[in-house]
């Protein structure tokens, strides 16, 4: 059976522009900052190595957004439907910023649908949101 590796997909999406959303300082600009949540357990076991992992981010990610990006590892959970228990696994958590927010949702989509399929999972988690930004 295929487990659910992040069981809520919070996908949050901006009514327009991220500048027509906030107000921000002169030094920052408006941009949408994308979240995306990815388990690393298929069945109970942890399928997705870091080898694994790396070779994803070098081959799916990054050429999709050169300009930068950052992976932090987390702890995720997760309610199984059909066991009624929570689940609990190792995950990663990429932050991006758009700097195209209709292109960039795009490849959002397209690097979530290839997780799923290369991994096996039912879903990638998904937040995108309004955010002053400034590097």
């Amino acid at each position: 059976m295929i487990r659910v590796a992040i069981a809520v997909l919070v996908v949050m999406t901006l009514a327009g522009p991220a500048s027509a959303q906030i107000a921000c300082r002169a030094d920052q600009k408006a941009s949408a900052v994308v979240e995306m949540m990815f388990g690393r357990k298929i069945g109970d076991r942890i399928a997705v190595t870091n080898a694994a992992w790396a070779r994803f981010v070098d081959r799916e990610i990054t050429p999709r957004f050169p300009e930068g990006l950052s992976v932090v590892d987390a702890a995720g959970q997760w309610l199984d439907p059909d066991k009624k228990r929570v689940v609990r696994e190792p995950s990663k958590i990429v932050t991006i910023v758009l700097r195209d927010s209709e292109k960039g949702q795009a490849e959002i989509d397209a690097i979530a649908q290839a997780y799923k399929k290369r991994f096996k999972q039912q879903s990638v988690g998904v937040i995108v949101r309004g955010a002053c930004v400034s590097f």
